[in-house]
């Protein structure tokens, strides 16, 4: 085999047409080789003898792709003092582009011996690892465009790929639960129909279904544990594993973006798949375990802000270097649109503390392919000081937990709720516009992957987790949420009456918000986890939407009948938002008339239910939980994309969170007729332009929990 010297840049596997460069940083090893799989178990192995600032690289001539690859790492075995390099485990390289097979957990994967964990182990772990695929970059793109969509029009619908695909009835049972099932006409256009402008994605970086969970017999569904930051997870391709699964969501990305639905990827960079010091040694670990993770002073044990076991050292300039060129070739090569990423307060620890002008914030900023896509931040670790909602710099937006949080407590009856809530339908200022971000900062979300469905908030006081096999004991016991009378399932129709009721109050209340609205896959439909909110490790049904046409195979009509009026909900309240700019400013409301509008109202107005203009009083009363919002379409103070005024229909919206009827007084000066086009109370809901028409000072009782939309043309 011919072996030249290759170069050290660009870091892992390239093919170029005529074989492969290989190139792989690590500071800790004595010796590198680079270990080439053949299909019978064997394997040849090539030392990289060059190397350039601790980049040991080689070019082979004729290595196609579909090769499949690792690493051995010679060197010390020293975990006193943070080294653990042991040539005897086979390596995934940091930046595969493909990565073939699964693990098979057993001693070999590990770098010590289950009963003396401190003494080395020199098991081969090639035969039980997962192993490198050198992948063809060439892709036929066609006029393939990203749809840029402006975070003004953006509604993002949060999915998993097995769990939204895996029991659509229109879609072949060999697409299920895979990227290809993403490029389906069926499931797209539903995605079209319900107005979602952008998909994001649950972890498809390829991850690793941990050694404790497969000892349950139980997954891990989420994926929320990467092992492969460049690598899209394979478990979801139906092509195949050597380089078939890169074409395959490539070409689901390019299918969406046809249908003007953007790609955003949920991403970890805050850990790994190797867990702490007893986790297993599959890639970094092994190749240059002080250069990649956080160690504490003792340099045996990790430093942990994620609750995964460990950290990645985000003051290692290799290790910002892996995270920015990652992202970039997620934008570059895949086509995507933005990130989410997870845990990110841990993304901003260059020491202890979270650090707004940490390096890797400087980096995004400056980059000039990253800081040009969405970027979406969780902002939050387990670590000390990690609650960092609204702390972001000003390119990110930020899942807004507070909105979340406030949005519950409203429609469960909290008291002292109602100025809070002001705030959180407004946009939020209190947390975005002192450091000159905009509304649209605030994703705004009720439900999400973690926690319960919206089925199951307004079905469920308890957690129900049991299925987790951790006695109940995982997941958030602090829901803010209300099971409507009755602990889970029941026929009780008072009850699923209001059950109904809540799911549409949360439905619109997000989509009237200021912000951008996330919505949680399935949540259209009702879809249920039985009350599991931590459903992490549920590959299965319990987690899988179950869409209505799979209830109408099974007989259950009834239930069927309930989505499809959810559903069609949801679709009205998606496409108000879209058709009317008031509901999606791009600025804070003024609270007074806005200058060359010609208006002397104000661009927003706050009532009592009696039509009065609310109080400070009003506003502290521990009992206050319902108001009338005046939002004035004739006042909204930003200009169009061409400088043009931006004139909409006024709105007047009322929300009644009490548990008893009220009646409401439409205020007299501020327009003399309206029309109802939203009323949760009925099981319709008033399809938006076909309610009745009501005149200033009239007066109309809204139901228990209810919440009616009033429109006024322009």
């Amino acid at each position: 085999m011919q072996v030249w010297p290759g170069e050290a840049y660009p870091l892992g596997a390239t093919y170029d047409g005529a074989g492969t460069n290989f190139a792989v940083f690590t500071e800790a090893a004595d010796r590198v080789e680079l270990c080439l799989l053949h299909d019978d178990g064997s394997e040849t192995a090539v030392e990289l003898r060059e190397s350039d600032a601790f980049v040991r690289h080689a070019y082979l001539p004729g290595i196609m792709p579909g090769q499949r690859y690792g690493f051995r790492v010679h060197g010390p075995y020293a975990p006193e003092r943070g080294l653990r390099c042991n040539s005897a485990k086979l390596l995934l390289d940091p930046y595969a582009r493909a990565i073939s097979g699964s693990i098979r957990w057993g001693e070999e994967v590990y770098g010590y011996h289950f009963d003396a964990p401190e003494q080395r182990n020199d098991l081969d772990s090639a035969p039980h690892t997962m192993t490198s695929v050198v992948v063809n970059p060439y892709f036929d793109w066609g006029d393939d465009r990203p749809p840029r969509t402006e975070y003004h029009h953006t509604v993002i619908y949060e999915a998993h790929v097995k769990g939204l695909t895996m029991r659509h009835p229109g879609l072949p049972e060999e697409l299920r639960g895979t990227y290809a099932g993403l490029a389906h006409p069926a499931l797209i256009e539903h995605l079209t129909e319900l107005g979602v402008t952008a998909l994001e994605l649950m972890p498809v970086h390829q991850f690793v279904n941990d050694h404790r969970l497969v000892d349950m017999g139980l997954n891990n569904y989420w994926g929320y544990n990467t092992i492969g930051f460049f690598a899209p997870h394979n478990a979801y391709a139906s092509w195949g594993d050597r380089g078939q699964q890169v074409l395959e969501f490539k070409s689901a990305v390019k299918a969406l973006h046809e249908a003007g639905i953007e790609v955003i990827l949920d991403v970890v960079y805050n850990h790994t798949a190797e867990g702490n010091h007893l986790g297993p040694t599959l890639s970094f670990k092994g190749i240059d375990n002080p250069g990649y993770y956080r160690l504490g002073h003792d340099r045996r044990h990790y430093t942990d802000t994620t609750g995964t076991g460990n950290s990645l050292l985000m003051r290692s300039p290799h290790v910002l270097q892996m995270i920015m060129d990652s992202l970039r070739y997620w934008v570059t090569e895949m086509h995507v649109d933005g990130f989410r990423f997870d845990l990110a307060a841990t993304l901003a620890r260059q020491f202890h503390e979270v650090d707004r002008l940490s390096s890797f914030f400087d980096l995004v900023q400056q980059d000039p392919v990253v800081s040009q896509v969405k970027l979406i931040a969780e902002p939050w670790d387990v670590g000390e000081g990690g609650y960092q909602v609204g702390n972001f710099p000003p390119l990110w937006t930020e899942w807004n937990g507070k909105y979340r949080d406030t949005v519950r407590d409203l429609w469960r009856g909290e008291p002292r709720t109602l100025a809070e809530f002001a705030s959180r339908l407004t946009g939020s200022s209190d947390l975005y516009q002192d450091d000159g971000r905009r509304p649209l900062a605030s994703i705004n979300f009720v439900t999400c992957h973690d926690g319960f469905t919206l089925h199951d908030l307004v079905s469920y006081d308890h957690k129900h987790n049991a299925a987790n096999g951790e006695d109940d004991r995982d997941g958030e016991s602090h829901n803010r949420s209300w099971n409507c009378g009755a602990e889970g399932e029941t026929d009780d129709p008072d009850v699923l009456r209001l059950r109904a009721r809540q799911m549409r109050n949360f439905i619109a209340t997000l989509m009237l918000s200021q912000g951008v609205p996330m919505i949680s896959h399935g949540d259209e439909v009702a879809r249920t986890q039985r009350g599991n909110n931590n459903a992490y490790c549920q590959d299965n049904e319990l987690a899988w939407i179950d869409w209505p046409g799979e209830r109408d195979q099974r007989g259950q009509r009834d239930q069927r009948d309930q989505q499809d009026r959810l559903l069609a909900f949801t679709r009205a309240m998606v496409w108000l938002r879209k058709n009317h700019p008031v509901f999606r400013r791009r600025r804070f409301f003024h609270g007074r008339p806005v200058e060359g509008t010609h208006d002397d109202l104000s661009d927003i107005a706050w009532f009592t239910p009696e039509g009065a203009e609310m109080t400070q009083r009003d506003w502290d009363s521990a009992r206050a939980s319902a108001l009338t919002v005046f939002l004035n379409g004739n006042a909204i103070s930003e200009p169009g994309r061409r400088g043009e005024r931006i004139t909409d229909d006024s709105f007047l919206l009322m929300f009644n969170a009490s548990p008893h009827p009220l009646e409401f007084v439409v205020p007299v000066d501020h327009g003399r007729q309206w029309q109802v086009v939203v009323d949760t109370a009925r099981e319709d809901c008033v399809p938006p332009g076909t309610g009745p028409k009501v005149r200033a000072g009239a007066r109309l009782t809204l139901t228990d929990r209810g919440l009616t939309v009033l429109q006024r043309p322009a």
